[in-house]
């Protein structure tokens, strides 16, 4: 009668708790910022709700084009020549509109000095490669 009283013992978990994985996202407040940056009208609401799938599918598929441009390189670091290739094929650069230009145009100052080689004084290159 008493093994009839006695609780079961809980069998222990090994390893950490399993949590589901979320994947990382573009913060809905950066979206809302770059679209109305160059919309300059009020939007409504669910709009910006749409954007926010639109454009999680457009970086998803950006990233994966990415990462099979490197991989076919036989690398596995995507590099700028990988974005490069890209926005060719999106035809967002060409002969007639280079990579520089659209960082020019399109990048704050402190961007464009990450992206863009300047030379300095005492014959240095900055960014260093």
């Amino acid at each position: 009668p008493r093994s009839l009283l006695r609780p079961k013992p809980v069998p222990k978990r090994s390893g950490a708790l399993r949590r589901k994985k979320c994947e990382p996202a573009v913060a809905s407040s950066l979206i809302k910022k770059i679209f109305s940056h160059y919309v300059k009208m009020p939007v409504a609401r669910d709009s910006f709700q749409a954007i926010e799938k639109c454009s999680e599918k457009y970086f998803r598929q950006l990233s994966n084009d990415l990462e099979a441009y490197s991989s076919h390189a036989g690398r596995k670091t995507v590099e700028m020549v990988d974005l490069e290739v890209l926005m060719r094929r999106q035809g967002l650069v060409t002969d007639r509109m280079p990579l520089h230009v659209l960082i020019e145009r399109n990048l704050p100052l402190e961007y464009r000095k990450l992206l863009i080689p300047v030379a300095v004084s005492g014959n240095k290159v900055i960014p260093c490669k």
